[in-house]
C-alpha cells in the first residue's frame, strides 16, 4: 500500500508541475508587456509634451527679419539716473566688409575646427553635438556647455538675447532651421565673419586683421595669425593679445590641436605654429579712430567690455538700452583735471589715470582714461588696461592683510627692520637704503619698508597669500616673493586695484567694480549685470588694515592725499625699472617709472596712477611727479565725497592703548606718559593681559614760597626736567586756613599770588600733569604764613603806626579781604604786639611772621631774638615781613 500511494502521490506531483511553469511564465509575459506598453506611453507622452512645449516657445520668436541682419539697431546708453549719455550706432563704425570669396581656407577652417566642425553635414542644427551638449548640462548645470552652431550663432546675435534659457533656445533652435532654408553656407559663414566681435571695439574679423597683424588682405594671414583670431571670440577680452598674451597664446594653440584634430592640418605643422611667440604676430598697438567721437569713451569703453564678455552681443548692432553707473558730474571733474595743465608738468609722454568707484556696492562713477586723448575715441584706456607694477599698493593685498586673516596678527605685532634678504639669497633694500629696527606692523606700513613686508610674506606663505589676494580680483597664477614690494611681473591696472582695496572699506566684501547694472532687449527682456557681492576677508582683517592705512595718510607717506573733515585710508607706491631696462635707457639705478596712491572713504575708492606712454631716457619722474597721484586724489575725493560717518569698527575688533615698544605688546597704564601711548587694534580674545610696569612721573623739585612784603605777593617757583615723562604741565592747588582755596593750571614753572589774604597761612602743592590730564605726579608741598594788620593800645607815648591803611587782599583770586588799620599803641612798660595768627616762625634776626597775640607789660618786653620765638613786643612795636626759610629745622616751608 505504501509504495502504491507514494507512486500515485508522485503522479500527482509530476501532473501539477507542468501547470505551474506555464502560469508563471504567462505572468512574466504581462508584466514585460505592461512595462513596455509603459514605456511607449510615457514616450509618447514625453514627444507630445515635448513638441507642445517647443511650439509654445516657439510660438514668440520674432520673424527672421533680413533688415536685422542688414540694417543692424543702434544701442542706447544711459547714466546712474537713468540720462541718456550716448548712442552706440553702426554707423558710426568704420568697417570693412568681407565676402567668403576673400576669407582664406586657412582661416575658414580655423574657424570650422574651433566653432562648428559639422558645419557643412548639419542644416542649422547639430543634433549629435546638441546631444553632448546635454549631457553635460545634466551633469553639471544648464548651461554648463553649447551646442551652438555658427548659424545658430548668427540667429543669436541678429536676432536674440543671450539668455541660457529653454525658451530662448527652442526660438534660436527654430531660426537656425529657417535661417539654413533661406541662405546658403557660405552666405551664413560671411555673415558671422562680419558680425563677430574681437575685443579693443573691434567687429569683423577683416578689422582684426589689420588691428593685430597690420594685414588689409585676408589671404596674407599666417595659420598662427589665423588660429588666434579663431580663437578670440570665445572671450574677446580675455584672450586679446596685447592685454593677456599668454592667455591668447593657450587659446591659439588649443584652436591649432583642434584644427589638427579634425584634419585640417597635420600635427607637425600645428607644432611648428605652437612655436611662434605672441609678441611676434602683432603690431604696434594703436590707438581705434573707427567710431564718431563719443562722450565720455573712456567710461563708455568699460561699459562695451563688459556687456560684449557678460552678454555675447554686438551693442552697435543690437538696439540694446544700456544701464550703467556713471556720475556724470564726476566724470567731467576727472575728465576736466587730466586734462588740465594746473598739477602737470610738461614732461614728455607723462601720463596719468583715475577709477573711481562707489567703495560699498562696487558702482564704477568715473574713468579717467589718460591725458590728452587727441580727438581719438577709445585710445589706450589707461584706467582699465595694466599699466605697471603696483610698487608698495599690493602690501595690504598680499602681505599685511593675509598676515591679520590667517595669522591674527595685532596692528601692535612686532617686524624688525634690519638687513635682510630673499630666500634665494638675494639682497632686499628699502627705499632709501636705511634700517629703522623694530617697529610695529602700523608703522611698517605707514613707513613703507619693504623689509618687514617681505616678512610677513613670508610669514604667511606664498599660497595662502595668493589664495587672499585673488579672493580681491587680483587673478594671480603664481606669487614670488618680489611680488610683496610690489615686483609683479605683470601690470596691474587703476580699476583693478579700486576694486581690491574697496573690499577693505566695506567690512571685507569684495564686489567686482562695474560700469552696468542691466541691459534691456529689444523684446523688453532684462539681463542684470550686476555682480554678486562676495566676502572675501574677515570683517577685523578688513578694518585693521583700514585702520592702519589711515594711519599712512594721517601721518605716514600719504599725508598730501589726506582731506580734512574726511576718514581716509589709503597707501602710496613706487616703481623703480629692472638694471637692464635702466640700463638700455640710459637711466640712473633709482629712476622711478610709476607713482600710485589707492585710498578710500567709507563712500569712495579711487585709485590713481601717474607714469609714461613708453619708455625713453626721460621716461622718470621726479621727485613733484611722484606726489601728483596724491594730489589728485585728494581734489578728486574733495570734490566728489560730501563726508558722513567713520568706517565702523567690528564687534571683532578691541582697539587699545599700548605701551610704545613693548614686545610682546603690554597694556599702557596710568601712569605711561601720553607720548609713549599708541592706539592698536587686536582681534578679540588675542587682546595683551600684562600692564606695563610704568612708575609716576617724578614730582617737581625745589619747590620755593616766598613773600614779598613790598609787593604783597607770594611767589612760587619750581624746577621739573620732563626727561621721559614727554611733556607736561602743571597743576596749582591752593589753600589756606581761611577756608580758600583754587586750583591754577600753569605750563610754566613759576607763579605769582597777589594781595593775599593778610594773616593767612597758605599751602600749595604743585603736580606735573600730562597734557591730556592723565597721569599726575605725587605733588611738592610748601606752606607760607602772610602777615595780618597789627595795632597797639594807646596807654603810651609810643605811637608806632604798623600797616596803615585799608588794603584788598588779593591773594586768592575771588577773594578780596581788608587789612584795617595797624596802629600799635604800646604805653610806657607795656610795649605789645596786637598780632593777629598763631603762626610762630622760628626767625634769625628776629625776622617773622606775626606771632602770638601778646599784650606786652612794663617789664615784659620781649623781643624776638635769633633762633627764638618772634613774639613782634618790645621796642620796635612794628612788624617784620615774613619769609619762608628752607634751612631750618624749624621753618614751617616744606618741599616734596
Amino acid at each position: 500500500m505504501s509504495g502504491e500511494y507514494r507512486s500515485r502521490a508522485e503522479r500527482k506531483q509530476a501532473a501539477k508541475q507542468p501547470k505551474q511553469k506555464k502560469k508563471k511564465k504567462r505572468k512574466a509575459n504581462s508584466l514585460l508587456k505592461t512595462i513596455a506598453l509603459s514605456l511607449m506611453l510615457l514616450i509618447i507622452i514625453g514627444l507630445v509634451g515635448g513638441i507642445a512645449t517647443f511650439a509654445y516657445f516657439v510660438k514668440g520668436t520674432p520673424p527672421l527679419d533680413e533688415a536685422k541682419i542688414k540694417d543692424p539697431l543702434s544701442s542706447t546708453v544711459y547714466d546712474m539716473n537713468g540720462h541718456k549719455i550716448a548712442e552706440l550706432s553702426a554707423n558710426g563704425q568704420k568697417r570693412t566688409y568681407v565676402s567668403y570669396s576673400d576669407i582664406p581656407k586657412v582661416l575658414e577652417n580655423a574657424v570650422l575646427a574651433t566653432e562648428d566642425a559639422r558645419f557643412y553635414q548639419h542644416h542649422g542644427v547639430d543634433f549629435i553635438r546638441l546631444g553632448g551638449a546635454v549631457l553635460a548640462n545634466v551633469k553639471e548645470g544648464f548651461g554648463a556647455e553649447g551646442g551652438s552652431t555658427i548659424t545658430q550663432q548668427v540667429v543669436k546675435l541678429s536676432f536674440l538675447s543671450s539668455e541660457k534659457t529653454l525658451k530662448r533656445k527652442s526660438q534660436e533652435l527654430w531660426l537656425a532651421l529657417r535661417l539654413e532654408q533661406k541662405y546658403s553656407k557660405h552666405e551664413i559663414l560671411e555673415m558671422y565673419l562680419n558680425k563677430i566681435y574681437y575685443s579693443n571695439s573691434i567687429y569683423g574679423v577683416a578689422k582684426a586683421a589689420e588691428f593685430y597683424f597690420g594685414k588689409t588682405n585676408l589671404k596674407d594671414l599666417t595659420l598662427p595669425e589665423a588660429a588666434l583670431l579663431a580663437g578670440l571670440p570665445q572671450s574677446p577680452n580675455n584672450y586679446n593679445p596685447y592685454e593677456h598674451p599668454e592667455a591668447a597664446k593657450k587659446r591659439r594653440d588649443v584652436v591649432l590641436s583642434l584644427m589638427a584634430k579634425h584634419g585640417f592640418i597635420t600635427k607637425e605643422e600645428a607644432e611648428k605654429a605652437k612655436k611662434v611667440p605672441i609678441s611676434s604676430m602683432l603690431v604696434d598697438r594703436k590707438k581705434n579712430s573707427g567710431t564718431a567721437s563719443l562722450p565720455y569713451d573712456s567710461f563708455i569703453d568699460e561699459v562695451i567690455r563688459e556687456v560684449t564678455d557678460q552678454a555675447n552681443v554686438n551693442v552697435y548692432e543690437d538696439g540694446l538700452k544700456i544701464y550703467t553707473t556713471l556720475d556724470p558730474n564726476a566724470q567731467d571733474y576727472v575728465e576736466d583735471l587730466l586734462n588740465s595743465n594746473e598739477l602737470f608738468t610738461k614732461k614728455k609722454d607723462l601720463q596719468s589715470s583715475i577709477a573711481l568707484i562707489d567703495t560699498k556696492t562696487g558702482e564704477i562713477r568715473a574713468l579717467g582714461g589718460g591725458r590728452d586723448p587727441e580727438n581719438v575715441t577709445f585710445g589706450f584706456n589707461y584706467a582699465i588696461q595694466p599699466v605697471g607694477q603696483p610698487g608698495s599698493t599690493i602690501k595690504p593685498i598680499l602681505d599685511y592683510g593675509p598676515a591679520i586673516e590667517y595669522l591674527k596678527w595685532s596692528t601692535a605685532h612686532q617686524l624688525v627692520d634690519e638687513p635682510y634678504q630673499y630666500s634665494d639669497g638675494t639682497p632686499i633694500k628699502n627705499w632709501n637704503g636705511s634700517y629703522e629696527g623694530a617697529m610695529t606692523m602700523r608703522t611698517a606700513l605707514a613707513k613703507s619698508r619693504n623689509i618687514p613686508a617681505l616678512k610677513a610674506f613670508q610669514a604667511v606663505g606664498r599660497e595662502r597669500a595668493k589664495q587672499f589676494a585673488n579672493k580681491l580680483g587680483m587673478g594671480f597664477d603664481t606669487v614670488y616673493e618680489s611680488y610683496s614690494i610690489g615686483g609683479l611681473e605683470k601690470g596691474v591696472s587703476p580699476l583693478q586695484m579700486a576694486g581690491a582695496y574697496s573690499a577693505f572699506g566695506n567690512n571685507g566684501v569684495y564686489i567686482k567694480p562695474h560700469a552696468v547694472t542691466k541691459i534691456v532687449f529689444p523684446d523688453n527682456t532684462e539681463m542684470n549685470l550686476t555682480p554678486k557681492p562676495k566676502t572675501a576677508m574677515k570683517d577685523y582683517t578688513a578694518y585693521m588694515i583700514t585702520d592702519m592705512l589711515k594711519s599712512v595718510v594721517q601721518s605716514g607717506t600719504g599725508t598730501l592725499a589726506n582731506v580734512p573733515g574726511l576718514h581716509i585710508a589709503g597707501k602710496t607706491g613706487t616703481t623703480n625699472y629692472d638694471k637692464d631696462t635702466a640700463r638700455k635707457y640710459g637711466l640712473s639705478s633709482s629712476a622711478v617709472p610709476d607713482s600710485w596712491f589707492v585710498g578710500y572713504t567709507p563712500n569712495y575708492t579711487a585709485a590713481v596712477w601717474t607714469g609714461f606712454s613708453k619708455r625713453s631716457s626721460t621716461a622718470d619722474l621726479s621727485t613733484y611727479e611722484q606726489k601728483l597721484p596724491r594730489l589728485l586724489f585728494k581734489k578728486v575725493i574733495a570734490h566728489v565725497d560730501k563726508g558722513g560717518k567713520d568706517f565702523p569698527m567690528p564687534n571683532s575688533v578691541e582697539k587699545l592703548p599700548i605701551k610704545k615698544g613693548s614686545n610682546p605688546p603690554k597694556l599702557a597704564s596710568k601712569y605711561t606718559p601720553a607720548s609713549e601711548i599708541t592706539y592698536e587694534c587686536f582681534i578679540k580674545g588675542t587682546e595683551p593681559t600684562e600692564t606695563a610696569k610704568d612708575e609716576p612721573p617724578a614730582a617737581p623739585a625745589n619747590l620755593q614760597a616766598v613773600y614779598d612784603a613790598a609787593t604783597d605777593a607770594i611767589s612760587l617757583s619750581w624746577k621739573y626736567d620732563n626727561g621721559s615723562n614727554g611733556d607736561m604741565a602743571f597743576e596749582v592747588r591752593i589753600k589756606n586756613d581761611k577756608g580758600e582755596s583754587s586750583v591754577i593750571p600753569t605750563s610754566d614753572s613759576s607763579l605769582t599770588i597777589n594781595h593775599p589774604t593778610p594773616g593767612a597761612v597758605y599751602t600749595f602743592e604743585v603736580y606735573a600733569v600730562s597734557k591730556d590730564g592723565q597721569i599726575r605726579s605725587n605733588p611738592a608741598v610748601a606752606t607760607v604764613n602772610v602777615p595780618g594788620n597789627e595795632q597797639e593800645e594807646p596807654n603810651g607815648n609810643n605811637n608806632n603806626n604798623g600797616n596803615n591803611g585799608n588794603g584788598n587782599n588779593n591773594g586768592i583770586p575771588g577773594n578780596n579781604g581788608n587789612n584795617g588799620n595797624g596802629n600799635n599803641n604800646g604805653s610806657p612798660g607795656n610795649n605789645g604786639n596786637n598780632g593777629n595768627g598763631n603762626n610762630n616762625n622760628s626767625g634769625n634776626d628776629g625776622s617773622g611772621n606775626s606771632g602770638n597775640n601778646n599784650n606786652g607789660t612794663g617789664g615784659n618786653t620781649e623781643n624776638g631774638g635769633s633762633g627764638g620765638q618772634n613774639n613782634n613786643g618790645g621796642s620796635s612795636g612794628g612788624s617784620t615781613p615774613p619769609t619762608t626759610q628752607n634751612t631750618s629745622p624749624n621753618n614751617s616751608t616744606q618741599t616734596h
